[in-house]
């Protein structure tokens, strides 16, 4: 373990430790020293590897609490945390080989000397290793640094379901719909290699930037013993599975009961809030009544239409004889009202309004928040909605797959941006995409920098409204064509 001492620790020292552990490379460390103070301190070269963003500031204050012996696992370096169980966290990391997102999980402290919750967080890489389909985030592989357990996966850019619906209230019930049949193509994918998933629920399904369902946490459909531990929380939703199948006679195990929990997402998509209230209660779980007393999805919201009635009506049926029996069964119900029956995963095209087909917008932007608002608000006004927290993906992105506006956020970004837009702006002029930054107030200072004389380029400062970006990006998006021409 990496223990910083302010007072015991060198410059030297400390450099060699952060460069061992593969957390900054030797570029970044002498930029950083080249900058500092005759008599710097460690705790000064730190703050400047963050503000040179060489740190992420979960990764700084790690080395501060000297904890960074695990920030590096597998070869990927852990930058931010995105999510946090009873069971495990949720990092995004990226490849110290070659820069990519990674998704790492890792099982909390508090289970590492626990055999059965090792062997079940094993099971679940493994199979997870099995399943290769596009609405399956798929999983790279288990391992262990230390007592340190670990899976890593796909890193999917963007939020899971249930904070999907947080900023949209409720979905359009196509819109829903279109999502259930992403999640049915994985659960008949899985079926398929004799894999049931048994975690079905909002927070195990992760939307995509490309708008795309993709279903994590395979794995529970474990041994009875392993099932049991009716006291860890990461298996209270199998404590309602066992609940529905051992009242409705049903076989353990049974593929249709992902199909009513499936119903349950649906239900909670298009209507704005869950079937049964969510509780913690293993004995309200363990209650029949909570499954078989729910209230009519056409009561709930009487203007649904008639086809998605049928289709969240039959997949929550309490008698699993009169619930589909196969998720195959399901597809062939959603795909009529959705439209199209080549839609695939990332190959569903987006329109607007009018039915022309809608421009695509990459946000540079990695704050959650300033994310969803950017999601919500564009997506609202006809645009298909990219986001990339990585500056360094974003500008791959513009020279192999441009997008026809890109917004470079400031405030995300840092003063990098200055170095950013001189990278950005031949891209730009190249591949004809409308180039937008955004810059913080605190970067107002040297917007005098960012000097341009593309018809292709708008440069804001904060603070502005929604409405300022959008028309930004329609007077950028405008002068793509002026630039064609």
């Amino acid at each position: 373990m990496l223990t910083i001492s302010m007072s015991e620790t060198s410059l030297d020292d400390l450099g060699s430790q952060l460069l061992g552990l593969q957390l900054i490379d030797l570029p970044q460390l002498q930029a950083s020293r080249d900058e500092l103070p005759i008599g710097a301190s460690t705790s000064d070269l730190l703050y400047k590897l963050e503000q040179k963003h060489a740190l992420t500031k979960f990764q700084l204050d790690r080395i501060l609490k000297g904890d960074a012996d695990g920030l590096v696992l597998g070869g990927v370096k852990l930058m931010y945390r995105n999510a946090s169980g009873s069971f495990a966290r949720v990092y995004r990391g990226c490849s110290v080989k070659d820069g990519s997102m990674v998704g790492v999980k890792v099982l909390r402290e508090r289970w590492s000397n626990d055999r059965e919750t090792i062997e079940l967080f094993q099971r679940e890489g493994e199979i997870g290793q099995r399943l290769k389909h596009p609405n399956i985030v798929p999983i790279y592989g288990y391992d262990r640094h230390k007592d340190i357990h670990f899976i890593t996966m796909e890193f999917v850019e963007g939020g899971n379901l249930r904070d999907f619906l947080k900023i949209r209230g409720k979905l359009d019930p196509i819109e829903a719909c279109r999502y259930a049949m992403h999640i049915c193509e994985a659960l008949a994918y899985a079926y398929g290699l004799g894999i049931t998933h048994r975690d079905m629920k909002m927070t195990n399904v992760l939307m995509s930037s490309q708008g795309t369902a993709k279903l994590i946490d395979f794995g529970l459909a474990a041994e009875d013993r392993l099932l049991q531990k009716v006291g860890h929380a990461a298996f209270a939703q199998a404590l309602e599975y066992s609940t529905l199948e051992k009242h409705t006679r049903a076989p353990v195990n049974d593929p249709r009961s992902d199909l009513f929990f499936l119903g349950g997402i649906l239900y909670e998509l298009v209507t704005g809030q869950p079937p049964y209230p969510r509780t913690r209660s293993r004995d309200e779980r363990r209650d029949i009544t909570r499954y078989r007393e729910v209230q009519p999805v056409g009561d709930v919201d009487p203007t649904l239409p008639p086809g998605v009635i049928n289709v969240v009506t039959r997949l929550m049926e309490i008698d699993p004889d009169r619930r589909y029996a196969s998720a195959q069964q399901v597809l062939g119900d959603l795909r009529p009202m959705v439209g199209r029956r080549d839609i695939e995963s990332g190959s569903i095209p987006v329109f607007s309004q009018d039915g022309e087909a809608a421009l695509t917008v990459l946000c540079v932007e990695g704050r959650r928040q300033q994310q969803d608002w950017l999601r919500d608000y564009l997506s609202r006004h006809g645009y298909r909605v990219l986001l990339l927290s990585d500056v360094e993906r974003a500008l791959q992105r513009m020279k192999s797959n441009p997008p026809h506006c890109v917004i470079f956020m400031g405030g995300s970004i840092g003063n990098r941006i200055i170095d950013d837009f001189e990278r950005a702006v031949p891209l730009a002029e190249t591949a004809s995409i409308a180039t937008v930054f955004v810059l913080s107030e605190r970067q107002a200072s040297f917007v005098n920098e960012f000097q341009s004389t593309s018809e292709l380029v708008r440069v804001l400062t904060q603070p502005i409204r929604l409405r300022d970006l959008r028309e930004a990006v329609s007077s950028a998006i405008d002068g793509r064509a002026i630039e064609d021409g």
